[in-house]
């Protein structure tokens, strides 16, 4: 078996073995077999870094076996420098989500454990597909666990929350597969991604794909204006869930625009250019200001991760390497920061079982070692320099710049709103007077929630620091999309 199927199935097996053995009376065990499950999962992705080989664009760790022989679907799998770190981010952030819900869930215990090492190799399979009913399944699969994450362990809207998502996202994909099914003949019967990306197709064709693949990848994004299932679900999801959902699900449909829009339709891609930099920014800007009117910590936080992903696509679509290498950066550091802005929410509403940054103030009175971390985590949402949040955002604006020096300034006072939402509710629920008999009886950190916030802290100063090692990775398979990109493949 190889690496890549090592680190899409050893999670799902794991996860397998906790549905059928573990029991609420067992919990103790079903925890700690799901953090050996996770820590394995980590450890099996680390060599596909070692052993990655710089300078090439070429898919490494190729693995390809016949499927559904008579269609010609094969289990392709194969990661370059665009992937590579989404495998090991998905496969990080489990080990974080195991060890923050070990005390707080109680009950089904085995079924929560399970759902999110599932959901790792399923997303981990996203990321790695080179085939294109492959990429489909593992695309659509991952919407289970996550449905029943929140439906099961959700606030008290959890079900409306749960079938917005899945009904959002679902829908979306059917013109997905549509496209998929049109591809397949257009290229005599193959699902390979890599042989689409050669495909010479028409200009209306290249148009009705682009919108086709856009339906599902923008809701999953999600661009501005079919972002409101997000404020909803983050609302009522477990704060394992908003994690995973922020951290990762959010960059599939990021990851779907660099593997299928743009190569597939790189024409449709440049003439549609424009409107998805409007998009973009208005998620930048708008989604910025209508963050800093929530008064429901996740909102706000959920608010932050639309007006993120927003630099996101707008890196992509300004076509050239600064924009689309700072765009991948900024999907992996929000990774990071979104996860731990959701996990230190989680420690609050733990204590409190409030939301509202009206329940909070003077919270560093009480919990000085958390409030120090919530500081940190803070400023990198804010995009402070030295941190993860920085360095994507700072070579998108550079990017931007070069394209249009008024996309790149409009880009950059998304800077300021996030320091503005972000700062503010900080200020609020943490500085100042203990506030209320609820913020005085609070407990810092205990060790298992120390070493959670202090693995995120680590990464999220690491990539902050020293972005180079993660460029460098992505630096020729970027280039190599952007001179793809760059060649018209209408047919003479």
């Amino acid at each position: 078996m190889g690496l890549l199927s090592l680190a899409i199935w050893t999670p799902i097996v794991f996860g397998v073995i906790l549905l059928a053995i573990g029991r609420d009376s067992q919990a103790r065990s079903v925890r700690w077999l799901a953090l050996i499950g996770s820590i394995v999962s980590f450890l099996v992705t680390l060599p596909l870094y070692s052993g990655f080989k710089l300078g090439t664009s070429a898919m490494q760790f190729v693995e390809k076996y016949t499927w559904i022989e008579r269609f010609n679907v094969h289990y392709h799998l194969g990661v370059d420098g665009i992937s590579l770190w989404f495998v090991l981010l998905t496969a990080f952030i489990n080990v974080i989500v195991v060890i923050a819900g070990w005390e707080v869930i109680t009950r089904k215990v085995n079924q929560y454990m399970a759902a999110f090492l599932i959901l790792s190799g399923l997303m981990i399979g996203v990321f790695s597909a080179l085939d294109g009913i492959l990429f489909y399944v593992f695309f659509e699969a991952t919407l289970i666990p996550m449905y029943l994450i929140i439906g099961i362990w959700g606030g008290p809207n959890k079900i409306y929350a749960a079938f917005k998502f899945f009904l959002y996202t679902l829908m979306g994909s059917l013109l997905t597969l549509i496209a998929l099914i049109y591809l397949y003949t257009a290229s005599n019967g193959s699902f390979d991604i890599l042989a689409w990306h050669k495909l010479p197709l028409s200009g209306t064709v290249q148009t009705m794909l682009f919108f086709a693949f856009f339906a599902a990848f923008a809701v999953k994004v999600p661009m501005w204006p079919f972002h409101t299932w997000l404020p909803d679900v983050h609302v009522e999801a477990p704060t394992g869930g908003s994690a995973v959902l922020a951290a990762i699900m959010l960059k599939l449909g990021a990851y779907g625009f660099l593997r299928f829009s743009m190569p597939i339709a790189p024409d449709a891609a440049h003439e549609w250019g424009t409107f998805m930099i409007v998009l973009s920014l208005v998620a930048v800007v708008y989604v910025g200001l209508v963050a800093m009117v929530q008064q429901d910590m996740k909102k706000l936080v959920a608010y932050s991760s639309v007006a993120h992903m927003g630099f996101v696509t707008l890196g992509f679509f300004i076509f050239n390497p600064l924009g689309v290498s700072g765009a991948i950066v900024q999907m992996i550091a929000h990774g990071f920061v979104s996860a731990a802005m959701f996990l230190s929410i989680g420690v609050l509403y733990d204590r409190v079982h409030s939301r509202e940054i009206a329940s909070y103030g003077g919270v560093v009175n009480t919990m000085p070692k958390f409030a120090a971390f919530a500081l940190l985590f803070s400023m990198a949402n804010c995009g402070l320099p030295g941190t993860a949040g920085f360095v994507g955002e700072w070579m998108v604006i550079l990017g931007a710049v070069k394209f249009n020096f008024w996309i790149g300034a409009l880009a950059a006072s998304a800077l300021i709103f996030g320091a503005a939402y972000t700062l503010w509710m900080f200020k609020r629920v943490y500085l100042g007077p203990v506030a209320n008999d609820d913020v005085k009886e609070l407990t810092d950190i205990n060790s298992r929630e120390f070493l959670v916030m202090a693995l995120l802290a680590i990464a999220v100063l690491y990539m902050g620091l020293f972005p180079k090692p993660f460029t460098d990775v992505m630096d020729t398979s970027v280039a190599d999309l952007l001179k793809h990109v760059a060649l018209s493949k209408l047919p003479q």
